[in-house]
């Protein structure tokens, strides 16, 4: 499972901007004003072969006892507690402050591993400027620039060094054993952990975390009709202590990274409840990771016939972009609706695992220029002359011929609808591609 890596400090020290620099995106609020971040925010970061999630938080006071600075306190303590490592960000203009050594005495308190990165260190003298920093006692200081992209190397590397991560051979085969991989991904008491323990037939603990050992979910081997299956549970039942006392039980990381490491994601949503924006959010996230995903109602017993059309029009209207799942309406606690839902599951991991060869693909895309070719670009009329597979797990189709980047994206939902239904591409997402030609007389004189 991918690493992850907290970034905790006072407020204005450029964490927003590290983790934007990071995640090469622009997903956090940035801007020259203290505490504007306030809840903690997830983010993929790739640099070379190293893979890992990051963490942003707010403006981090250890011993804030009550308003929005405790609140703030509790989400950065709650990053700290999910992360293997945690980047420690200072303000190497600002120098040092009390609350500096308030946060580097909370973290030796820890033990976990640390990284002392001192930001905004651009045009500085390294050395005299960073000397005040090394008496809190964190270690080497790393200066760096996130806003300039100075140094965040060769700090990604400190900071993953003390995991001792294997190298990863990038044009290696996985090796598959038949074991299909499920997460099962959900809002805190949707009911996980009860289905789970009824496809075990037994009374079990999941996950008992405590602070600082959230890091791996907890996988259960179980196999079905002679079919072997890794379920992957993400309830984190945490244990109640001083600090974590009302955080609640739901870790973000441990479902990002079951959901990365599954073949197939069953999301389980609350018939009760209906769908929030935090099922919203992790359908999009199993969306983004190409993750094959079976859609599954809990607690359908306990609902009446209109809350059941209500909830099916939230569905319809808050998750339009898993059409392509499967839509099942189950009790786990009475063991209702179970059986049609492994159905799914096997169909959704088929469909994400189909290979489709080259002459079949062409075949059906000509065809489908034939019923209807795409939309007229000015002069140009996009041509498309062939297709063939360019991944599994989510399949990726990749179409290649003249002029494609006029191809409308309705155009593309067209094709998309007819290669489904020509391989039962239920259950999973489906990923088109288009390729131009290069024109090899583009460059010469007439």
């Amino acid at each position: 499972m991918k690493p992850v890596l907290a970034l905790v400090g006072r407020p204005n020290v450029g964490k927003s901007t590290l983790f934007n620099r990071l995640t090469k995106s622009r997903d956090a609020i940035v801007a020259d004003y203290a505490g504007l971040t306030r809840d903690r925010h997830y983010g993929n970061a790739k640099f070379g072969k190293l893979e890992f999630i990051v963490i942003d938080t707010g403006g981090f006071e250890p011993d804030a006892t009550d308003g929005i600075y405790k609140e703030m306190a509790r989400q950065t303590q709650q990053a700290v507690a999910e992360a293997d490592v945690v980047v420690f960000v200072v303000d190497a203009r600002g120098g040092i402050s009390a609350q500096d050594h308030d946060i580097a005495n909370y973290l030796r308190r820890l033990g976990k591993p640390c990284l002392l990165v001192a930001n905004k260190a651009e045009g500085m003298q390294e050395g005299m400027q960073l000397v005040e920093f090394y008496e809190l006692g964190l270690g080497e200081v790393l200066p760096v620039s996130a806003a300039h992209g100075q140094g965040i190397r060769s700090m990604v590397d400190m900071a993953l060094a003390p995991l001792h991560l294997p190298e990863v051979d990038e044009d290696a085969e996985p090796v598959e054993d038949g074991t299909i991989k499920l997460a099962v991904a959900g809002r805190p008491n949707v009911g996980k952990s009860t289905l789970i323990n009824t496809w075990l037939g037994e009374e079990r603990l999941v996950a008992f975390d405590l602070p600082g050992t959230t890091r791996d979910a907890i996988s259960v081997p179980f196999e079905r009709e002679g079919q072997m299956f890794e379920l992957i549970d993400t309830a984190g039942l945490r244990r109640k202590g001083k600090v974590f006392e009302a955080i609640e039980k739901f870790s973000v990381v441990k479902t990002l990274q079951a959901i990365e490491s599954a073949h197939v994601v069953l999301l389980l949503l609350d018939a009760t409840q209906g769908v929030t924006d935090q099922d919203a959010h992790i359908a999009g996230y199993i969306l983004e990771s190409g993750r094959a995903v079976v859609l599954a109602v809990n607690k359908w017993d306990a609902v009446d016939a209109y809350q059941r059309e209500m909830l099916q029009r939230s569905i319809e209207t808050r998750l339009p972009f898993l059409k392509f799942a499967a839509l099942h309406f189950i009790s786990a606690k009475k063991r209702q609706g179970l059986g049609p839902v492994w159905g799914a599951i096997a169909q959704a991991h088929r469909a994400a695992m189909c290979k489709m060869s080259t002459p079949v693909l062409t075949r059906l895309l000509l065809e489908a220029v034939q019923f209807q070719s795409p939309q007229r670009a000015g002069m140009f009329r996009p041509k498309m002359r062939y297709a063939h597979q360019g991944g599994m797990n989510p399949p990726v189709i990749v179409i290649h011929g003249n002029s494609l980047e006029h191809v409308s994206e309705t155009y593309k939902r067209f094709l998309e609808g007819r290669f489904r239904k020509a391989f039962s591409l239920e259950g999973t997402p489906l990923r088109i591609q288009m390729r131009t030609s290069a024109n090899p007389y583009k460059d010469k004189d007439d």
